[in-house]
């Protein structure tokens, strides 16, 4: 029996390599006969970097950036391709709400500069090709410092140059992109996002991501005013009116400014690009059965998330998919067809959320144990028995 194991992280506790190699670990000591393949995965968040790096056997290039408070620190980008040619870069491991404590989470200071670094940082290595991941971020600058770390000049009416940050937007007179670095006319980014939002409105950057990034209500007005006023900025310095396509309100605005910048900048669905980039279709054709996971499964697992879009993929090649998780949603039904992803909890007892953290990779290999039975079953109840190359789910 091939089993494919193709699990997104459990945030805050396992990555996806840790999630697969635990599960693999678990099913061992029941099915010991099993071919396993790892493959992790991810949405375009944390974790989309070294997932697509590792299926690639990819390299990493590490170079000093500023973290969302302009603070200097390490980060990487990777290398995959022929040469090394196309880059992979994560914005949250430069601007990512991960590196700051809760104390110092204030959008209206910070600023996806350290972002615009790493991508002056590949280009600069001879990258061709740019995959961004832009999950995780901690910013809602509009993608503005990023620019102003890439050439752009931002300026206020009294001439005053602005770095780029949420608070510093309403002040913003005109965008100037004459020293803009010209390698961004000639390389195509292809940038992973899991969310459809607008810029603006209701469903906007600002009123929807910013609360979850440390605004308060009155934060959130002022980010949204300096939203629309970088908006108008932009696009008037650039011809293009980007603004209510889907996803350009995605990591506080940064897919709206990549679009607005380069006709070769398109948003694409983050399972998408990245099960594409690691060979997910291929590997679920080499498998007799396929297994993938997430923290949490629930209602908005189905909208571009890995266990959904694995699960979605494995069943159009006649593949029996199920998913481990930490948590299911008591409300989650199985009735409903786009639901329908028999899924096992982590959990057997009563547990407090940071004791199950804790113990994750331990529960992870116990839960690998308890699937490998019941699939032991499922086999017995087929009529077959343990180690045969199909596995009925």
């Amino acid at each position: 029996m091939r089993i494919l194991i193709a699990p997104d992280k459990f945030k805050g506790s396992a990555s996806a390599a840790e999630v697969a190699a635990a599960l693999a670990r678990g099913l061992a000591r029941i099915w010991p006969q099993a071919e396993f393949r790892l493959l992790p995965m991810a949405d375009g968040g944390e974790g989309t970097a070294e997932a697509i790096v590792r299926a690639a056997n990819g390299s990493w290039v590490e170079v000093e950036v500023s973290d969302p408070l302009g603070r200097r620190r390490r980060a990487r980008f990777g290398r995959i391709g022929p040469a090394g040619r196309t880059a992979v870069i994560e914005m949250a491991a430069s601007t990512g709400l991960a590196l700051l404590t809760p104390g110092e989470r204030r959008p209206l200071e910070t600023s996806s500069y350290g972002l615009g670094e790493l991508i002056r940082a590949a280009l600069s290595a001879g990258c061709e090709e740019i995959l961004l991941g832009i999950g995780g971020s901690a910013t809602v600058d509009g993608g503005s410092g990023m620019l102003s770390a890439l050439g752009a000049r931002l300026v206020d009416k009294n001439g005053n140059t602005l770095r780029g940050s949420g608070g510093e937007l309403a002040k913003l007179s005109v965008v100037d992109l004459s020293a803009l670095d010209p390698r961004l006319g000639s390389v195509p980014f292809r940038i992973a996002c899991d969310v459809a939002n607008p810029l603006l409105g209701p469903q906007g950057a600002a009123r929807v991501f910013a609360p979850q990034k440390g605004a308060s209500p009155d934060e959130v007005e002022i980010l949204e005013k300096g939203l629309e006023v970088f908006a108008d900025r932009l696009e008037a310095a650039t011809g293009r009116r980007v603004r209510d396509l889907p996803g350009t309100g995605a990591a506080g605005g940064v897919g709206f400014a990549l679009l607005a910048i380069s006709p070769l900048a398109r948003l694409e669905r983050g399972v998408d690009l990245v099960a594409e980039a690691v060979g997910l279709e291929e590997a679920i054709e080499w498998a007799d059965l396929v297994i993938t996971g997430e923290g949490r499964l629930d209602a908005q697992t189905a909208f571009g998330k890995v266990p959904y879009g694995v699960a979605h993929r494995a069943r159009a090649r006649g593949r029996p998919v199920v998913a481990v998780v930490g948590s299911i949603d008591r409300d989650l039904s199985l009735a409903s067809a786009s639901e329908r992803l028999p899924a096992l909890s982590i959990l057997t007892e009563p547990i407090t959320l940071s004791e199950a953290m804790a113990a994750t990779p331990a529960l992870l290999e116990r839960a690998g144990e308890r699937l490998g039975a019941l699939l032991e079953v499922g086999s017995m109840l087929a009529g077959r028995t343990k180690g045969e190359t199909a596995v009925p789910c």
